[in-house]
C-alpha cells in the first residue's frame, strides 16, 4: 500500500516487550484514513479507522484506545460533537484535532472541548508524528501521575514530583523580586540551571519591552481571584541551550499567573514573603495565532494583502491625509488574457504568472504604499502622499513598463497588458467605497477602449458605466432570442465581374435601441465571455443558409467568417468549427476563417497548429485588416494563410500619388512572393477601384459594389451577380505604379 503523504522519516523502531499504543483515526475521507493509517503503522502504532462520529463513539465504548485522531468536519456528526460525547473523568480518551478549517475559532472550541492539540492540514508527517508522540507522552504521564497522586498523596515526595514533572516553570520570588525556588523546566525551556537562577533577579529572564508588565506579574502581592492571570511576556532563553528548536530565537512567549505569598508570625501577623509563579510556554501558540491572522488578512498565493486588510488601511488613510490635507489616489489593475492563461494553460500556470505579476508590481511601489490582491486576476494600489494626482501616471507608467516584458511559464513565453483605473482622494470621493468602485469603474472605461492602458475617474464614465452593464444584459438576451443575425457582402473579381465569396457580418437589431454597431457589442462579448456562445450561434446560421444556397444551386462562391482571437485559444476550437460544417452536410473548403493580426502576436505555436488542422480539411485561412498591426513577415510563413486583406484605412484615402498608394504596392508584391491573394476591402468609389486595379488588385469587397445584404436579398444578387456591376464602368488605361 502506498501512502499519500510525503514520508521522510524512518519507521520508528518498537521494542518487542513495549506494548503497542492504539490509535482510532476518524475521518469521512476513506482515502485520507487509510493513507494515515499506514503512516503511523509503519512507526510503530496500531491503528483503527472509522468513518463517522457515531462509529467513533462505539468503538470508544467497546474498546481501549490510547489516542485518536479525529476529523472535525464528517457529515451526521461533527468533530465538535464527538468531542462533547466522549466520557470524561478517568475514561476519557486523549484526542488530536486535524482539519482543513483555517479558521482560529475551530481551534479554540476544539482545545475548550478537551482536545489535546490542533492540527491544519496539510501538515507535514514529522509534524503529525511528533504530536501523536507529545499526546501519548502527556496521557502517559497524566496517567503516572495519578497513579503517583494515589501512592504519595499528601507527601513531599508527591508535591515534588508534580513541581519537576510540570511542563510549566514553577517559581517562587522573595520580597525583593529574586528567585528563591525555580524548578527544572527552566532548564529545558530556557537553558539556565535551576543553581543558576537561585538568587538571581527576575529581570535577567525579561525582554526589554516587557519590563513594565514583567513588574506587575513578578511583584504580584495579591492573592485569590485578584491575582495576577494570564500575563503575557516574552522570556529570554540562554542561547543554544534552550529546547528551542531554532537557536536563533531567543526568546518564548509565556503566559504568568502569580500571587502573594504570606508567611505567620507570632508577632508580625502574616507578613509579605514573596511571589509564587507559573509560566506557561505558548510561544507555539502564538505561532499558530501569528499565522492564522497573517492568513486573515493576505492573499495565500502571493502572500500580498488582501481585500480586508487593503481596505483597513485605506480607512486609516484616508483619516490621515483629511487631517494633513494630503491627496491619495487608488489604483484598480485588471490583467489583460489572464482568462486565457488559465483556460488554455491550466490553473496551475495561471498561479505561477499571478506570483511572478505580484512580485513585478512589488517592484513599482514605494515602500509605504500598500499593493493588494482583490481576488482572480484583479490588484489593488493605495499610493499615500501625492504631491499632485498625476504622481500616480508615473507608478502606472512604470507598471506597465514592467508588464510588457515577457513571462516565462516553464518554457512558455508569454505576453500579457493590464487595464487599470485610477481615483483621487478627494477629488473622486472620501469614502472607501466611493473610491475603490471608481477605480473601477475607469479600470473598465479602459477596457472598452481597447484594453492595455490606464484612465483617471471622470464623472462621465458614471453614465457610460451603467450603459455598457446594460448593454451586456442585453446582450445576453439578444444571444438566447437569437436577435443577432447574419449579413453577407459579396468579394467580387473585376476580371469576371462575378462573386468569388461572401463575408458574413453579424448584425443586431435591438427592439429599443435600432441598429448596434458590432463595434460595440463584438469586444463587449470578448470582455463578457459571451463570444463563445456568440460564435457558436452564428456559425450554425452561416450554415444553415449555406445549405440552403447550395440546395438552390448556389454554388460557386466560398463563404468568409470572422473569428475572435478567444475563439482559437479554445483547445476545442477545431472541432467547434468542423462540427456545423459536418452536420449540415457542407464542403470544408466552401468555407474561409478570417482571421486579424493581433492573433498572431499571442499564442503562435497553438494557433499555428489549430489553423493548419483546419487547413488540413480544406478551409481556407485570410489574414484582415492586413498592414494594421506590427506582425512580422515572419508569420506569414509560418501561418497557413490563404489570402490577405488590405485595410479599408490604406484604401480610404488612396490615390496614384499617396502613401497609401506605396503602401498597398508594397502589400501587393508581398502577397505575389508569398502566393497569396490579395483583396481590397472598403473600396466605395470608382477612383479607389481604378487605383487599386491598377496595383494589380482586382479582387474588391466594399460598398461600390455593394453593403452587406440580409440573406434574402443576397440569393436576389446572387442569381443575378450583375446586379453588382450595373454602375461600375470600364476602368480606364492607366499605366501601373512603380
Amino acid at each position: 500500500m502506498s501512502s499519500i503523504y510525503p514520508i521522510n522519516a524512518s519507521p520508528k523502531p518498537v521494542a518487542e516487550t513495549a506494548p503497542l499504543a492504539r490509535l482510532l483515526i476518524v475521518d469521512d475521507n476513506v482515502r485520507l484514513a487509510e493513507s494515515l493509517k499506514y503512516l503511523v503503522e509503519i512507526h510503530g502504532y496500531v491503528a483503527h479507522v472509522c468513518n463517522s462520529g457515531f462509529a467513533a463513539l462505539d468503538l470508544v465504548a467497546e474498546q481501549r484506545f490510547d489516542l485518536m485522531l479525529l476529523d472535525l468536519s464528517m457529515p451526521g456528526m461533527t468533530g465538535h460533537e464527538v468531542l462533547m460525547q466522549l466520557p470524561k473523568g478517568k475514561q476519557r480518551i486523549p484526542v488530536v484535532v486535524i482539519s482543513g478549517t483555517k479558521t482560529l475559532n475551530a481551534a479554540i472550541d476544539a482545545m475548550r472541548h478537551g482536545a489535546y492539540d490542533f492540527l491544519r492540514k496539510p501538515y507535514q508527517p514529522e509534524e503529525l508524528l511528533r504530536t501523536i508522540e507529545n499526546a501519548l507522552e502527556h496521557s502517559r504521564l497524566e496517567l503516572q501521575n495519578k497513579s503517583i497522586h494515589a501512592r504519595l498523596e499528601e507527601s513531599e515526595t508527591l508535591y515534588q514530583y508534580l513541581i519537576d514533572s510540570s511542563p510549566d516553570i514553577i517559581y517562587t520570588l522573595d520580597d525583593n523580586g529574586n528567585f528563591t525556588f525555580i524548578n527544572n523546566r527552566v532548564e529545558t525551556l530556557l537553558g539556565y540551571s535551576r543553581e543558576t537562577m537561585l538568587g538571581k533577579h527576575y529581570t535577567l529572564l525579561i525582554h526589554e519591552e516587557d519590563y513594565e508588565r514583567a513588574h506587575h506579574a513578578f511583584n504580584e502581592r495579591r492573592t485569590g481571584n485578584r491575582a495576577a492571570k494570564n500575563v503575557e511576556l516574552r522570556l529570554r532563553c540562554q542561547e543554544r541551550r534552550s529546547e528551542r528548536r531554532q537557536p536563533e530565537q531567543n526568546y518564548i512567549t509565556v503566559v504568568i499567573n502569580a500571587m502573594g505569598i504570606y508567611g505567620t508570625h507570632p508577632e508580625h501577623g502574616t507578613p509579605f514573603n514573596g511571589t509564587y509563579g507559573v509560566a506557561r510556554d505558548i510561544t507555539e501558540r502564538k505561532k499558530a495565532e501569528q499565522a492564522i491572522t497573517h492568513q486573515a488578512y493576505h492573499d495565500t498565493l502571493t502572500d500580498l494583502p488582501n481585500r480586508m486588510l487593503f481596505k483597513d488601511r485605506l480607512t486609516v488613510a484616508i483619516h490621515h491625509a483629511k487631517r494633513n490635507k494630503h491627496k491619495l489616489a487608488i489604483m484598480f489593475l485588471d490583467l489583460d488574457r489572464f482568462k486565457w492563461v488559465n483556460d488554455t494553460l491550466g490553473h496551475l500556470y495561471g498561479d505561477e504568472l499571478l506570483k511572478q505579476v505580484a512580485a513585478r508590481l512589488r517592484n513599482c511601489m514605494r515602500e509605504q504604499d500598500t499593493l493588494a490582491r482583490m481576488g482572480g486576476d484583479e490588484f489593488t494600489m493605495l499610493l499615500h502622499e501625492l504631491n499632485q494626482p498625476d504622481d500616480a501616471t508615473v507608478i502606472a507608467q512604470k507598471i506597465f513598463d514592467e508588464l510588457k516584458r515577457p513571462f516565462m511559464l516553464d518554457d512558455r513565453e508569454i505576453f500579457i497588458s493590464s487595464s487599470i483605473g485610477i481615483a483621487i482622494y478627494p477629488d473622486h470621493g472620501d469614502s472607501i467605497e466611493n473610491l475603490i468602485k471608481r477605480a473601477d469603474i475607469a479600470m473598465y472605461h479602459v477596457k472598452w477602449r481597447g484594453k492595455n492602458g490606464f484612465q483617471y475617474y471622470d464623472p462621465s464614465m458614471n453614465s457610460m458605466f451603467h450603459k455598457k452593464l446594460s448593454l451586456e444584459n442585453e446582450l445576453r438576451r439578444a444571444i438566447e432570442k437569437r436577435q443577432i443575425v447574419l449579413y453577407y457582402q459579396p468579394k467580387i473579381h473585376l476580371d469576371g465581374h462575378c462573386v468569388i465569396g461572401l463575408e458574413a457580418l453579424a448584425r443586431w437589431h435591438h427592439p429599443e435601441l435600432g441598429l448596434v454597431s458590432p463595434l460595440e457589442f463584438i469586444p463587449l462579448a470578448e470582455e463578457t465571455g459571451l463570444i463563445h456562445a456568440l460564435g457558436e450561434m452564428l456559425l450554425e446560421e452561416a450554415c444553415v443558409q449555406m445549405r440552403q444556397w447550395q440546395d438552390a444551386g448556389l454554388n460557386n462562391f466560398s463563404l468568409a467568417i470572422n473569428i475572435s482571437p478567444q475563439l482559437v485559444e479554445e483547445d476545442a476550437f477545431v472541432s467547434r468549427i468542423l462540427t456545423p460544417i459536418r452536420h449540415h452536410q457542407l464542403s470544408e473548403d466552401l468555407f474561409e476563417i478570417e482571421i486579424t493580426e493581433n492573433l498572431l502576436m499571442r499564442d503562435v505555436e497553438s494557433s499555428i497548429s489549430k489553423l493548419k488542422e483546419l487547413g488540413s480539411h480544406g478551409i481556407k485561412i485570410a489574414l484582415d485588416d492586413f498592414g494594421t498591426c506590427y506582425s512580422s513577415l515572419a508569420y506569414l510563413r509560418r501561418f497557413p494563410i490563404h489570402s490577405v486583406k488590405i485595410d479599408k484605412s490604406f484604401v480610404s484615402d488612396i490615390s496614384s500619388t499617396s502613401e497609401n498608394a506605396s503602401i498597398i504596392s508594397a502589400i501587393a508584391g508581398i502577397a505575389n512572393g508569398f502566393k497569396l491573394d490579395l483583396i481590397a476591402e472598403g473600396v466605395e468609389t470608382i477612383p479607389q477601384m481604378h487605383t487599386l486595379q491598377s496595383l494589380g488588385c482586382t479582387k474588391m469587397q466594399g460598398f461600390l459594389f455593394s453593403k452587406p445584404l440580409p440573406a434574402k436579398e443576397m440569393t436576389q444578387v446572387l442569381h443575378n451577380p450583375s446586379l453588382l456591376f450595373q454602375d461600375v464602368p470600364a476602368p480606364p488605361q492607366m499605366l501601373p505604379l512603380l
